[in-house]
């Protein structure tokens, strides 16, 4: 265990079962056509990694999710080198594929406040999807600042300051294989 974390909420083996988990409920929320072997909506299900943090969620949900699906990626901040969301959103990378008409899948790391992410639906619903849905690896309730409640959740947890498997405090830990709880004296709590 690295010498900053406090305690290991999710171990590498955990996670792994449980993004399999995930993977067959966005497959069975997404089941292809039988005459086409594609979405509802007659194309790939769309998934978008929120970068930085969900990348190594996303890349083991995509590889769990037994159907044709296309992949792109948003930049969007709300921290910056901060603990706690500024509840400013903002956008550093825009998505470079065309969602109308299409089921979006949003993959993230943590839902917090919310306000990130209840901003981005709302962004992306005005594009035309057919559905907009989210995929998160931990689930912060007790933090939620505006109404907002994702489709599918790895972990849900408590108050506590969690890095690893792509979570970071000012760009560390994010390689970490697990999910721990920060040691309040590194970042000042």
């Amino acid at each position: 265990m690295h010498p900053d974390i406090q305690e290991i909420l999710f171990s590498q083996e955990q996670i792994a079962a449980r993004v399999h988990e995930l993977g067959a409920a966005v497959a069975a929320q997404y089941a292809p056509v039988p005459s086409s072997g594609e979405g509802p909506a007659g194309r790939p299900l769309l998934a978008v990694g929120i970068l930085k943090g969900s990348v190594p969620f996303f890349a083991d949900l995509i590889r769990a999710v037994p159907l044709p699906l296309e992949i792109d990626f948003m930049a969007l901040s709300s921290y910056g080198c901060g603990t706690v969301s500024s509840g400013e959103v903002r956008i550093a990378k825009d998505l470079g594929t065309d969602i109308a008409g299409r089921d979006v899948l949003v993959v993230e790391d943590i839902v917090d406040s919310g306000r990130t992410l209840a901003c981005l639906k709302r962004l992306l619903a005005a594009r035309g999807p057919r559905s907009v849905r989210v995929c998160t690896l931990l689930d912060k309730p007790s933090r939620r600042a505006v109404p907002f409640e994702p489709d599918f959740v790895g972990f849900t947890v408590g108050d506590v300051f969690v890095v690893g498997c792509g979570m970071d405090y000012a760009g560390r830990y994010r390689n970490l294989p697990y999910i721990g709880v920060l040691k309040p004296s590194v970042y000042g709590g």
